[in-house]
């Protein structure tokens, strides 16, 4: 059984939205998978800014359109990750790197499984929005999310440069 859920960001958790991303600050890590909140300043702006891209007629033209979620552990309610999809990778980044889901787990809650539950999970989101299969990348050194890719049926199908980093491609059939 899984002990998060995923669920669409709201006000409701505002302040844990915040406490997640100085995390992130505070530990220099990246927010994969989190929109811009790294440059938001309140989660209402963050928040605003998810809704735009869900609907196509509002998504800017140089983005796609995506959904993003929370993942929110059972037992006390904790923000431990966030994840997102894309509808589509038709976009020069995304269908070289970027791919559909991106995904980041909180410093403190890492190596417990989290991110493999918090991809299994989207993978059925994927699927209810018309998706066959999913491309998801990581870094080359990027060992849990090569575990997480691989435990959620991911193929590796090639490794690329990016920016002067090797980057692994993964496709995962839904």
């Amino acid at each position: 059984m899984s002990q998060i859920k995923l669920i669409k960001p709201t006000m409701g958790y505002a302040k844990e939205i915040m406490k997640y991303r100085q995390e992130f600050l505070d530990s220099g890590d990246d927010l994969a998978g989190c929109g811009n909140l790294r440059l938001c300043s309140s989660a209402q702006e963050w928040i605003h800014g998810l809704n735009i891209l869900e609907n196509k007629d509002t998504c800017p033209k140089d983005k796609v359109t995506s959904n993003t979620y929370l993942a929110i552990r059972h037992s006390d309610n904790k923000i431990i990750g966030i994840i997102d999809f894309r509808h589509h990778i038709d976009h020069p980044i995304l269908s070289l790197w970027g791919g559909h889901i991106g995904y980041s787990v909180r410093p403190s809650e890492r190596r417990k499984g989290y991110a493999t539950q918090m991809l299994r999970e989207n993978l059925v989101n994927c699927k209810q929005h018309g998706l066959e299969k999913v491309l998801v990348c990581c870094d080359f050194d990027n060992i849990a999310s090569k575990k997480t890719i691989s435990a959620n049926g991911g193929i590796f199908e090639k490794e690329i440069m990016v920016d002067g980093g090797k980057i692994e491609r993964y496709w995962i059939q839904l």
